[in-house]
């Protein structure tokens, strides 16, 4: 059972949140159900963490609210290089001249839903979104099927309470699959992976969710830190050495270390499995964490650094018609000049005249413009009302 249920979370892994399976479907199937056979043949020796469990239970009439024992505040943001130099002035301000320029801890922002779950003495039993920062919505069951969630913490399972904090989203591949799905159903697609990821969380049948290619990246630890772990590097990393996914991290000491890290990221960003919007940024010290405290709404000792929008809204004037060097006609859209992906856009191509039928675009529309990297921007949404 044991080597079973480690080749399931292996390939759970590589499949949902890696989006780089290791065998086949078929094979992946095999070893399931030589796992359900061995659990009927002996119930007493099902383990705690059989992803066998990860199947949602019977469908919620409704969720019911949960209050924080700890707030879940939101992150302030900085959009440039002054920004995040200010930012760190401002830390410095608050600390003495002893603890002034501390090291920070940089991992990726990942666009998802952020979670709080709780283990008691090692076996997950709840999970609740932010809501408003102080109650939010008990959502266990569904996010008991994310399948690269640990339900059982075996180097956890002397702590009386650990509350994890982290981020469930849809990597891309998945996303792609399911907008796939539904439109060859006829059913409404999701305008992005985020908004997936919480659509599949907040349905009231959690075989719906476990149905969904989920996955949970855990990014703080809350309550039942080991005592030994001082720092947030070191908290991310004992999360991923009990069982967790984590997000890479980064320390650095200074403004311009930070900026270098956040670029790295940037040219990185396409080739990511899943959606990012930045970087955040957080003193690494947890004893100056606490001491630095907290503004009414988030953090003083942690910010977003936010990626230039790749997607905005605008109002599409007119469109127009050029003939290009074989003759083909290709309409360009006109629009109310705004900067999106770092660069001013004032004309967009539609493609095609079946293009502008699937959008059902129209001259005076308020519309989504998309441009990543070098991508020649594209309307991606209208909005109707």
């Amino acid at each position: 059972m044991r080597t079973l249920i480690a080749a399931l979370k292996t390939h759970n892994n590589a499949y949902y949140v890696l989006d780089n399976p290791m065998i086949e479907d078929s094979e992946y199937d095999q070893l399931r159900l030589s796992l359900i056979e061995l659990e009927e043949e002996y119930p007493d020796l099902v383990q705690p963490d059989s992803p066998i469990n990860q199947v949602g239970d019977v469908p919620l009439s409704a969720f019911t609210q949960v209050t924080h024992d700890l707030p879940m505040l939101s992150l302030g943001n900085v959009f440039d290089y002054d920004d995040l130099s200010d930012f760190m002035r401002r830390v410095n301000d608050r600390l003495s001249v002893a603890q002034q320029n501390p090291e920070y801890e940089m991992e990726m922002k990942l666009d998802g839903l952020a979670v709080s779950l709780k283990y008691e003495y090692g076996q997950y039993v709840q999970a609740v979104t932010r809501g408003d920062g102080q109650t939010g919505e008990d959502i266990t069951q569904n996010v008991k099927t994310i399948r690269n969630l640990p339900l059982w913490l075996a180097d956890a399972k002397d702590i009386e309470l650990l509350e994890v904090r982290g981020e469930v989203l849809m990597p891309k591949a998945g996303f792609e699959r399911l907008n796939r799905l539904a439109e060859e159903n006829g059913e409404k697609t999701f305008a992005n992976p985020r908004n997936a990821a919480a659509g599949s969380l907040r349905q009231l049948d959690p075989a719906v969710a476990a149905s969904r290619p989920l996955a949970f990246y855990g990014y703080s630890v809350n309550q039942g830190l080991p005592e030994r772990i001082d720092t947030q590097s070191g908290a991310l990393a004992w999360l991923g050495d009990i069982g967790f996914t984590v997000s890479a991290v980064r320390v650095v000491a200074n403004p311009r270390e930070a900026q270098a890290y956040y670029e790295s990221v940037i040219e990185k960003r396409e080739k990511l499995p899943f959606e990012i919007d930045g970087t955040v940024i957080k003193v690494n010290s947890l004893a100056l964490q606490q001491q630095l405290g907290f503004l009414s709404r988030e953090p003083r000792w942690a910010t977003a650094y936010k990626f230039p929008a790749e997607t905005v809204m605008t109002r599409l004037h007119t469109i127009e018609w050029q003939v290009g060097r074989t003759g083909q006609i290709t309409p360009v859209g006109k629009l109310e000049p705004v900067k999106v992906g770092g660069v001013t856009v004032s004309n967009v191509t539609l493609h095609n005249f079946g293009e502008i039928q699937r959008l059902d675009v129209r001259a005076g529309d308020m519309v989504s413009v998309h441009r990543a990297g070098d991508v020649i921007p594209k309307v991606t949404r209208v909005w109707e009302e």
